[in-house]
């Protein structure tokens, strides 16, 4: 019982991270439209949280397309295919226990 308790509040907390993080991207793309000033401590704080991951994606796949980059939505889209992929496998985990 103890140890489905802890594997539930782990997938609740990974959860909630992978939720805060996604809205982080969704204000960071809403917000690139407007061109913010780059020096606000906000927009760095936002800048500093997407742009590594951005950069990783990069790497691997063309995100530009007809000058609108895409790597949020990709982001996005893997975010929450992890979200309920890791999060469903680890409370089918907790009932076994």
């Amino acid at each position: 019982m103890i140890i489905s308790t802890l594997i539930q509040s782990v997938a609740d907390l990974i959860h909630a991270v992978i939720q805060i993080y996604i809205w982080v991207i969704i204000i960071a793309a809403v917000i690139s439209w407007i061109r913010p000033d780059p020096y606000n401590p906000i927009i760095q704080t936002l800048l500093r949280l997407t742009e590594p991951v951005y950069a990783w994606l990069r790497r691997f796949i063309p995100t530009t397309f007809g000058g609108i980059d895409i790597a949020p939505i990709i982001v996005l889209l893997a975010l929450q295919f992890v979200d309920r992929l890791l999060v469903k496998i680890l409370y089918e985990i907790s009932l076994s226990f």
